[in-house]
């Protein structure tokens, strides 16, 4: 099965849309989303993205999946780039524990529901 068309990646991208259109288009904040629903999608959106073009480009095609290695390799970078270097860097970034956490939750479901 495509990554596009499993539920897992789709309602995530569905989800981060909607929330673009409220918070830019509409100028609505829900507090608890907007600090943390982008966090949580990021990296099933990120991973299945990739292993979408996987699927395309490697010769298991539809059978490659990405090892815990994998996986862990990109929480581990994207939790030090955005909670690590940004906020050390840029004032408009912050660290937050919390984002570390819902990084690791997204993980966990790209793992378990997209990486199948």
């Amino acid at each position: 099965m495509s990554v596009f068309k499993n539920p897992y990646f789709f309602i995530p991208i569905l989800l981060f849309a909607g929330n673009q259109v409220l918070e830019k288009g509409f100028k609505i904040f829900i507090p608890w989303v907007h600090s943390y629903l982008d966090d949580l999608l990021a990296l099933p959106v990120i991973l299945g993205i990739t292993l979408q073009i996987y699927h395309w480009i490697h010769p298991k095609q539809e059978k490659f999946r990405f090892k815990k290695e994998h996986i862990l390799v990109a929480f581990l970078y994207v939790s030090l780039i955005f909670e690590g270097f940004l906020p050390w860097y840029s004032d408009q970034y912050i660290r937050d524990l919390w984002d570390i956490i819902c990084y690791g939750l997204g993980s966990l479901i790209f793992y378990f529901k997209i990486n199948t």
